[in-house]
């Protein structure tokens, strides 16, 4: 959405903070192994993210991290989709136990220009405990909506809430289309379409280096070959893969490993 709508489309985040410790989780019968195989076997084949196969040492919650994407949001606006990126990687990617502030650092720190000790200082700080809560209770609105409708909320914690990756399309005179939880591009694109037809939209990337020249945080394999994909078409991973070797060997992308795949760069 992003290289097809560029500047045309204005992100807001919101968290929705789960939990603040384990146990529900516990209670609930998870484990390490069961939360990874869990996520390896449903979102790895579907969506093509990248993953690390092994287990954490034990179950994590999600509040601290979520307030690190708050804390980064009053400190350094512009990079706060960069450090919700970094938290991904680090989500999926690594063992880093993200419910403690040093593994958080660690995750922030590969941001550019990101004072990640700053943000972990501000984790409990009443401005950023403040538009957590705002964030969570934003989240917890779907009732009614078109995403319950779908079946795309939860009430694990009383509210009916929305479900990651829900996105509420807003057009400035206040009319609104939802795609709650996962959907897939045209759903999202269908959306905008509905709600300003006017608004420019850019061709696929015609290969690698036109879709990596754009995003100089890098993609990942799945997200260059969902660049270049034309309409009612699935992305080939694999057509993008083979170019993207090609092109490191000829020096024009580098390449750092996250999980079972690469983060790709214009070098």
């Amino acid at each position: 959405m992003r290289w097809r709508f560029g500047d045309g489309l204005r992100w807001r985040i919101v968290t929705i903070g789960l939990t603040e410790t384990p146990e529900r989780y516990l209670k609930a019968g998870y484990t390490p192994a069961r939360q990874k195989s869990g996520q390896l076997l449903n979102f790895r084949p579907r969506f093509g993210m990248p993953f690390s196969e092994l287990p954490r040492e034990r179950v994590v919650s999600t509040g601290r991290a979520c307030r690190a994407i708050v804390a980064t949001r009053l400190q350094q606006p512009e990079l706060e989709w960069a450090a919700l990126r970094a938290l991904q990687f680090g989500w999926f990617c690594t063992p880093l136990l993200l419910d403690e502030d040093e593994a958080i650092r660690a995750a922030l720190s590969p941001v550019p220009g990101l004072d990640a000790r700053a943000v972990v200082a501000a984790l409990d700080d009443p401005a950023v405990e403040e538009a957590y809560e705002s964030d969570r209770a934003d989240a917890r609105t779907a009732a009614r909506t078109p995403t319950e409708a779908q079946g795309k909320t939860a009430t694990t914690d009383g509210p009916v809430r929305y479900t990651a990756p829900s996105v509420v399309f807003e057009t400035g005179d206040g009319r609104t289309l939802e795609a709650g939880g996962f959907q897939s591009i045209e759903a999202y694109d269908v959306c905008v379409a509905n709600l300003d037809p006017s608004l420019p939209r850019r061709d696929p990337a015609a290969d690698p280096l036109e879709a990596l020249a754009e995003f100089s945080h890098g993609l990942t394999t799945q997200e260059v070959a969902a660049v270049m994909a034309h309409a009612l078409t699935d992305p080939d991973r694999d057509a993008a893969l083979v170019q993207l070797i090609e092109l490191a060997g000829e020096g024009k992308v580098s390449g750092t490993p996250v999980g079972d795949d690469t983060l790709w760069r214009a070098a």
